[in-house]
């Protein structure tokens, strides 16, 4: 095997591709173990037995043959310790590393959160509240995630009505998404300055159609006037749209001719009728 340092320094052993995996491996998982463990009481646990090893390390370098002797005598039984204090914890990252491959998010997770954000968006229209969702793609929107407040929080149909019930402190603005998480609330995103959709549209659905001008990403909006659906990407706007249109589209089986095609058929059904869609 070739070494990556083949004259050695003298007192560092050699370094091989297979060490460098191992190693990337080994502070993957532990990673992986603190995000898991952070914010809670297993956390304070850990923090506890770093402490006694600490001062064991103590106890050896004072010679305090007593204290040394009963930990020593307590280490054997750590590994089983271990394992059923943070039995939950372990549990709970095997089921994240099966659930999200390395790549991306698995088309599992995918179904599911694309179901979680069809059921609080319908629950919304019926309701008449207004929401903003914007799912991110490959292009960041870490600028406007850090606008708003941040929760890195579980996508479910609960949590989305709940931030967009009318009165909350996190009801105006927009909710971003990011993979399986919902990254932010309250964001502020830019509005399109199309001439003419300008006086046509709300705040809020300018604002979904804005930040799709600057981005790859989707955004699914309901009015809180009329309740209706509606959808924007690729820099184009669809509106008063079903539940199954917003499906296609966050699963990716939406096409930008298609979204092309419905916004020019609205936009000549709003001339004709000449009244606004929407002033959310």
């Amino acid at each position: 095997m070739v070494h990556w340092f083949p004259f050695p320094i003298a007192g560092i052993p050699k370094f091989t591709p297979t060490d460098v995996i191992d190693i990337l491996v080994v502070a993957f998982l532990i990673y992986q173990f603190l995000l898991i463990i952070r914010g809670r009481r297993a956390a304070h646990v850990l923090v506890g037995l770093c402490i006694l090893a600490a001062i064991y390390g103590v106890a050896v370098w004072a010679k305090l043959e007593v204290l040394r002797t009963i930990l020593a005598t307590l280490a054997p039984f750590t590994a089983i310790a271990l394992i059923v204090m943070f039995q939950s914890e372990l549990r709970r990252m095997l089921a994240r590393l099966g659930r999200r491959p390395f790549l991306g998010i698995s088309q599992l997770e995918r179904r599911e959160v694309t179901q979680e954000i069809l059921l609080a968006i319908t629950h919304l229209a019926q309701k008449k509240i207004g929401a903003l969702i914007v799912v991110e793609r490959k292009i960041g929107l870490r600028t406007f995630v850090e606008s708003g407040v941040n929760l890195d929080a579980a996508i479910s149909r609960d949590l989305l009505c709940a931030i967009f019930h009318p009165g909350g402190a996190l009801h105006d603005g927009a909710v971003i998404i990011q993979g399986d998480r919902i990254a932010s609330a309250a964001c502020f995103l830019p509005l399109t300055t199309n001439p003419l959709l300008v006086a046509e549209l709300g705040t809020r659905h300018r604002a979904a159609l804005g930040i799709t001008e600057e981005s790859d990403c989707f955004s699914v909006i309901v009015s809180e006037e009329t309740g209706r659906i509606s959808i924007a990407a690729f820099g184009e706007i669809e509106l008063d749209v079903e539940p199954d249109r917003v499906e296609q589209l966050l699963t990716g089986r939406l096409e930008r001719r298609d979204l092309q095609m419905s916004t020019a058929l609205a936009q000549n059904s709003a001339a004709v009728r000449q009244q606004s869609f929407d002033r959310s």
